[in-house]
Parts: C-alpha cells; structure tokens; sequence
C-alpha cells in the first residue's frame, strides 16, 4: 500500500498525518482478516448509544439534564475488542457520567484520523499503527489514554501437521504478510532468535480473509492472527493447530494492541471529559471482566449479525486478558510502551521517539 499524505481539517486548520496510511491501512486489512463474517450491513447501522443524531450538541435527558455528546470511533467492525465501550454505553454508564456517546464505524484508514480531526473524541487504535505517524515531523494530535488489552495477544497460528511449532519452522511455509516493515521485521526477530533462517520464510501478499478457510484449503501456511477472534474462531471450527505468541518469545513484542486514543485538544480543553469518559469506560470494561457472558449479549444485542459462539468463546478468553495482571484496567506501562517503539526507531522504520511518545497514564488510577 502506498503512502499517502492525509490533510485533515478541523476547526480552521489543517493537520497533516504524513505516514498514518501506511500502517493504518494494514491494520485494516489485519482486522478486516480477524473479523471475518461479522458482515458490513450492521456496522454501517450503528446507531448513536445517547439517541441524538450525529452533530446535534448535547442531548436532553427525560428530566431535562444536559448530557455531554461525544464521539466513539471503532477501528473497523464490531467485535469482542469494543465491548466494553457497548456494556458502557448499555448499561448507562456514559449517561451517569453526563455524557452522550455515539459509537461510530471509522473510515477506510481507521479512527485515528477522525480522532485527529477532531470529528471523533475518542477512538480504537494500536501502538504499531501509532509508530508510523507519531515520530513524523507533523505528528497527529492523538494520544493513547487507555489499553483496551493489557498484553499483546498476537502470533502465528499454523495447522498442526504443518510442523510450524516455533518461529525458525516458518522457514521453508508460506507466510501471508501485509507488506508492512514492521510486521516483516517481528516475523524476522522472531525466526532469527529461534536459528531459523528468516529468507526462507516464503512470503506471500495477504488475500486473507477468513483463517479457517485460509489454512484448512492450503492457501497459506501460517498467519498472524489476534487470539481472542481468529485463534477461538479456529478451535470452534475443530482444527487443530500450533501457535505461538509474539510476546512470548521477545518481550519487545508485548506491545500495547489495542488502546483507546483521545484527541490532544479535547485532552487540553476539556480534561473533565476525557476522564469523565474513561472512568466510564473502565466501568465498562469491569464488567466484561466479572461477567463475559452478560458482556457477549450486550454485544450481540448491538450487533446481531455476530456469530453467537465466536462472540462468547471470544469473551471467555478476554475476561482474562483485558486487564490481566495490571493493578487496574486501562494501564499503560512507559517501560514497555517506550521499549518497543526503539526497537521500532533500532531497526529503522522511524526516527526516534520521544519517551512517553503517543501515551498518557494521567486518566488511570493505578
């Protein structure tokens, strides 16, 4: 994919993204291959969670109170990475907080534009997709406030009589990559670490977008998949298969994937909000965590088209993993943030980064 300048305007000017594209746009094909099935008819049909329409101001409650409208958007399609924001918006716990949240699809190159504009508050991004444009000349004006996921629960899912069991049994299996530098340079980290030769991994352009089907045909040997939808989307369909995770074997790896972004001028002008907004949303989050069933009905009551096991298998697995071993959930830890974003700017594929670079801990109470 090429990389493209993005100006966006909002309020009288005009922010330039230089590099957003280029990651963003993989992210898309990524969770555009982890979503398969979910179907695009429900989530062009979202519908704003306060019931004003989009751009009317603050809504009136039924006792006439004021309710602050803000704007959520999603990195693509729904799934178990929102639910949170769903149980939040479900359960009134937006309302509580005085505000009237609308959860949006994003465009094509992801929320983090519409964050930028301005034209959402709040919305899902990742720390991979992040590096391409906060180490920019002319950064976009987001910051990561919340981790939606406290570990990186990615790798590489292979059938098991593939024989793929560790990173250097990639060499001589097709590969399907998005093309991106960064994610060629994680699979080849991972394979030279573990002795194998990284050129013999035969790359192959990713036409993705359905894992079961992807490997169970043969059309490529091994993926990298996010656990929580494509791994239990595997185990559902009975195949039987070898992962490893990335974080598991470099701890460089164990990026933040996915975060909750914020708008820099909303976090400037109005900090009541954003931490109005993210308590809300850990409450919401809490919730996932002590009841994944409730959870996976809140979902699927927001979008029916879901496969009903998929969403609870998916929940299972996350109750676990949203907060994990974190004192709270939402926690960004500096060290780790910081440590894969130079090893980002070690290999090349940015300059480097200031620490702290893109990330906020002021919103969560450790």
């Amino acid at each position: 994919m090429k990389d493209k300048m993005m100006n966006i305007e909002a309020a009288g000017k005009t922010v330039v993204g230089n590099l957003i594209s280029e990651r963003a746009m993989s992210r898309r094909a990524v969770l555009r291959a982890g979503t398969a099935g979910l179907g695009l008819a429900g989530a062009a049909a979202l519908a704003g969670c306060g019931g004003a329409p989009k751009g009317s101001g603050s809504a009136s409650t039924a006792g006439g109170s004021k309710l602050r409208k803000v704007t959520f958007a999603l990195d693509w399609t729904p799934n178990t990475n929102h639910t949170g924001v769903y149980v939040a918006a479900e359960r009134g716990y937006y309302k509580d907080a005085g505000l009237d949240v609308e959860i949006v699809q994003a465009p094509e190159d992801g929320a983090d534009a519409l964050v930028a504009s301005g034209d959402a508050q709040f919305g899902v991004s990742f720390q991979d997709t992040m590096a391409s444009y906060l180490s920019s000349d002319d950064p976009l004006p987001v910051t990561a406030v919340a981790a939606i996921i406290q570990h990186n629960t990615s790798g590489i899912i292979s059938l098991k009589e593939k024989g793929i069991t560790s990173p250097a049994k990639m060499a001589g299996h097709t590969y399907a990559t998005w093309e991106m530098p960064i994610e060629q340079g994680v699979i080849q980290r991972c394979v030279e670490a573990d002795g194998g030769d990284f050129s013999q991994v035969k790359m192959i352009p990713s036409t993705v977008t359905d894992e079961v089907t992807a490997l169970s045909t043969d059309q490529v040997d091994c993926i990298w998949i996010y656990w929580a939808w494509a791994g239990e989307k595997c185990d559902l369909a009975g195949l039987e298969t070898n992962y490893f995770a990335f974080a598991d074997i470099d701890s460089v790896f164990d990026f933040y994937t996915p975060v909750i972004i914020a708008n820099d001028d909303a976090i400037k002008k109005d900090r009541a909000m954003v931490q109005a907004f993210v308590d809300a949303t850990r409450r919401g989050y809490e919730d996932c965590i002590s009841d994944p069933d409730g959870a996976a009905e809140v979902l699927l009551k927001a979008a029916p088209e879901l496969e009903h096991d998929l969403v609870v298998a998916s929940q299972r697995y996350l109750a676990d993993q949203y907060r994990a071993d974190a004192a709270v959930w939402g926690q960004i830890d500096q060290g780790r943030w910081d440590a894969f974003y130079e090893w980002v700017a070690a290999q090349g594929f940015a300059p480097d980064f200031e620490p702290g670079a893109g990330m906020s801990a002021d919103f969560i109470e450790a």
